[in-house]
């Protein structure tokens, strides 16, 4: 069945207007980690199926207009998880799901890149989330790449980006986006993000 892009039909989208912050990480950041809440564990999946992936990225992202992957078909989504290169790594608290992130190695001098990361929203303000930034740092320069990278933008938690440069992250640069969010994915929109 074709899609609406691929068949040359437009769907509906609403246009929001995003700055997307760069950062990126030299070196591994030195002292401590900081502890996760009591009952807290950090498990790399072997394996991640398509709906698991999906309900993670969807849970996370929702609130956050986390669109992109939420247009992509089911073969491609277990492609890109059939990639080496490619981890994912789930917060369980009290053995439920409370957050994920995902590590891309890049090879060469692109280093390792954060592509994802967040928490469940029950997870948020319970003290899980520098502990698990932390762990994704320390996971990438476990590897040792040459650099870490991760973005940022306005449509996420307002905590995101002075966490990553709390975190050892410094800005790279910050370019401002158009994205055609597609209507039928029913994400709410911040009024501050809408375009027109």
């Amino acid at each position: 069945m074709a899609t609406p892009a691929r068949s040359g039909i437009r769907e509906p989208v609403q246009r929001i207007e995003v700055d997307v912050t760069f950062l990126r990480m030299d070196a591994p950041p030195g002292g401590a980690p900081p502890d996760f809440p009591p009952g807290a564990s950090v498990v790399r999946l072997a394996a991640c199926s398509v709906p698991f992936y999906r309900y993670l990225y969807d849970t996370v992202g929702h609130d956050y207009v986390w669109w992109l992957r939420r247009t992509v078909a089911d073969a491609e989504i277990a492609a890109l998880l059939a990639r080496p290169e490619i981890s994912i790594h789930v917060l369980y608290q009290s053995g439920e799901p409370a957050g994920f992130y995902e590590l891309e190695r890049r090879g060469g001098d692109h280093g390792c890149n954060l592509s994802y990361f967040g928490l469940m929203p029950h997870a948020i303000g319970r003290g899980a989330g520098r502990a698990l930034l932390r762990h994704a740092i320390d996971t990438a320069w476990a590897e040792r790449p040459r650099l870490l990278t991760v973005n940022t933008c306005t449509a996420d938690h307002p905590r995101a980006l002075p966490n990553y440069v709390e975190a050892g992250f410094r800005i790279m640069r910050v370019v401002r986006e158009l994205w055609p969010v597609p209507l039928r994915l029913g994400l709410p929109i911040p009024e501050r993000l809408r375009a027109g």
